[in-house]
């Protein structure tokens, strides 16, 4: 008899060095649904992966033996041994597992609730487990009800009428600082979809000259371009810090990018 399996970790049950192990590489959703294709006693799948929540969704007719193979599978990807793996891990089986994914699309479980990147998220975990044909009848059904769900309760509540991300937040709060952000110079660190979302806030509130700096120059070229900006190096942050009034950083990066000393000797030059 099949059954529903959902099994994952989010921004409240593991840290973000943990998550970031499996949500830095964008092959890892075509490598997951991959391997999962090969195991026999898992009959459909799909694979989320985003900054905050890496999570699978599966048909089976073996709960325990789908458990321990996708938690495998999920380990592997991350290269992260499993024992360190399984204490930020959940599972939810059948109904559980339905009402958590209508929680998720309709971003009650978010860490900023409201936020509406979470449903365009999964609707391209589907697209792809659409593609590599590892959605089936129950996944289908499943999935097009906890859109129709997501759909109702942004439509019939307030749900999106707060901050609707974590980029939202940090702009709502520069204009808490500055009161307001006409002519404010903004320096972006990171190029991801949290700096591209933030820059577009930024925009509309006012500020015209924007620094993106990102490790891989190409993306911060690519990104600064799309709004006006101008991309600096990865070594001109100390710089940048001098000359900017707003600063927002979304990375990856495993270490620190804005270091005490580097504050410590810009403070001195902007006189605290």
């Amino acid at each position: 008899m099949i059954k529903i399996l959902n099994i994952g970790m989010n921004h409240e049950t593991a840290p973000v060095e943990l998550r970031e192990c499996l949500a830095t590489d964008p092959n890892n959703m075509h490598k997951a649904l991959t391997a999962m294709r090969e195991l026999p006693f898992v009959e459909e799948a799909l694979f989320i992966s985003t900054c905050n929540r890496v999570e699978t969704l599966c048909i089976t007719d073996d709960l325990q033996r789908a458990r321990n193979a996708i938690t495998a599978i999920m380990a592997d990807l991350g290269d992260v041994p499993e024992a360190a793996f399984q204490a930020g891990i959940y599972t939810h089986e059948e109904m559980d597992a339905v009402r958590h994914i209508f929680r998720v699309a309709a971003s009650l479980d978010s860490m900023v609730v409201g936020e509406p990147q979470i449903l365009g998220q999964i609707k391209d975990a589907y697209a792809e487990a659409t593609r590599e044909r590892m959605s089936g009848v129950v996944l289908n059904r499943l999935m097009h009800r906890a859109f129709h769900v997501a759909k109702r309760v942004r439509t019939d509540t307030g749900i999106s009428e707060a901050a609707v991300s974590i980029s939202y937040a940090a702009v709502e709060l520069a204009k808490k600082i500055f009161h307001e952000l006409q002519g404010k110079k903004a320096l972006l660190i990171g190029a991801g979809e949290m700096a591209e979302l933030a820059a577009k806030h930024l925009i509309r509130q006012g500020v015209d000259d924007i620094a993106v700096v990102n490790r891989t120059f190409e993306r911060a070229f690519e990104l600064a371009g799309a709004f006006g900006g101008h991309p600096v190096g990865f070594d001109e942050i100390e710089a940048q810090l001098a000359k900017v009034d707003i600063v927002l950083a979304s990375t990856a990066s495993s270490g620190h990018v804005i270091t005490y000393e580097m504050v410590k000797g810009v403070a001195r030059k902007r006189r605290n």
